[in-house]
Parts: structure tokens; C-alpha cells; sequence
């Protein structure tokens, strides 16, 4: 056997063995959200991904609820970053804003 392959993924005593999995670490943020509007690589349609703010997974789902309700559209959240569907950057800095967050439109 070769070490690549060495990991135990399975005993026949306790069933399958999960390696813990460590906390993912973020940077910190400079304190300011950027919006900014992406298209590559999603077929043409829209998105716009909030990052920068510090939070952690459960506030930025509860978050990202939030402003899908209030956009009207769809979402979801991946590594830190919130992701909106269609181009409402201006609705979600004026959202965030009105939460007290120092906001910028990133990109073009």
C-alpha cells in the first residue's frame, strides 16, 4: 500500500470515520460590502455577490433571506459571500445602508 492511500475511511468496529472538519477561516474585511455584478460563467444571467461582511454562516443565510425577500428574487450563499440573482445592486446598497453598513458598488 502506498501512503497516498493510507487514510482510513471505514472500520468494520465503529462504521465510517469523519475526519473533523476544521472551522473555515475568512479574512477579516477592511469594514466596507462590495456589491458587484458577475455574469461569466452562469449562462447570461445576472447575479450580484455581496462580500466583505463580517459575519458569521448563519447570520450571512439570515441575511441573504432578508434581501431575497425584500429583491423579490433568489439567492444563496457560498464561502462567505452572498449571492442574489438579476441585477439589483442599487435596492441592496440601499438595504444594507439603511442596516448601518458601509456599502460600494464594485466592478463594472
Amino acid at each position: 500500500m502506498s501512503d497516498s492511500n493510507s487514510r482510513l475511511v471505514y472500520s468494520t468496529e465503529s462504521g465510517r470515520i469523519d475526519e473533523p472538519k476544521a472551522a473555515v477561516e475568512r479574512p477579516k474585511g477592511d469594514g466596507v460590502v462590495r456589491i458587484q455584478r458577475q455574469t461569466s460563467g452562469r449562462k447570461g444571467k445576472g447575479v450580484c455577490l455581496i462580500t466583505g461582511i463580517d459575519d458569521d454562516e448563519a447570520g450571512l443565510v439570515k441575511l441573504a433571506a432578508e434581501l431575497k425577500k425584500k429583491c423579490g428574487c433568489g439567492g444563496s450563499v457560498k464561502d462567505g459571500v452572498i449571492e442574489i440573482q438579476g441585477d439589483k445592486r442599487d435596492l441592496i446598497k440601499s438595504l444594507l445602508e439603511a442596516k448601518g453598513m458601509k456599502v460600494k458598488l464594485a466592478g463594472g
